[in-house]
């Protein structure tokens, strides 16, 4: 697993411009608005997802979202979703819950889980995420995020995630 090390060389040598954030660490969206009030652009969850035909997902979303996760997989093209297992994100992304971050997959094999980003966050300028840890932020833009998914071997989807009223 190349891990945040690697994460910093690719930025580097992709030329992609970000901003790098330290901070406490933090395990919920709760926790982090203290933090995020002072970092500008848009804050993110995410949510690690296994559907019942054994495919992984991990969904980016603002931080202020409540996810449909009902209509979840109508949306994105996948059966019916539960959230996955701790050991499962470790396996895979090399992280642990609290540390969840579209980022994550420069640890994954490519196509051994969907990376799928909200298109309001794809779009934006600055989005916020965490850099395979919960005690720093990485901002970049939307676009970086998916480039850097594709660089990986990744086939990220972007999708307007649907939320509940």
């Amino acid at each position: 697993m190349r891990g945040e090390a690697g994460l910093l060389d690719d930025l580097n040598a992709l030329a992609i411009p970000f901003a790098a954030y330290e901070h406490v660490a933090v395990f919920t969206v709760a926790e982090s608005d203290a933090v995020n009030a002072a970092i500008p652009g848009a804050h993110t969850k995410n949510l690690f997802l296994k559907d019942n035909g054994g495919a992984f997902w991990l969904v980016t979303v603002p931080s202020e979202a409540r996810v449909d996760l009902k209509a979840l997989p109508a949306a994105i093209g996948s059966k019916r979703m539960s959230f996955g297992k701790a050991e499962d994100m470790a396996r895979l992304l090399g992280i642990a819950p609290g540390s969840v971050t579209p980022l994550a997959a420069i640890n994954a094999e490519p196509d051994s889980i969907t990376v799928v980003l909200d298109e309001t966050l794809a779009a934006a300028e600055t989005v916020n995420v965490h850099p395979l840890r919960n005690t720093g932020t990485l901002g970049l833009s939307g676009a970086a995020i998916l480039d850097l998914l594709r660089h990986w071997g990744h086939a990220p989807l972007v999708a307007p995630i649907p939320m509940q009223a």
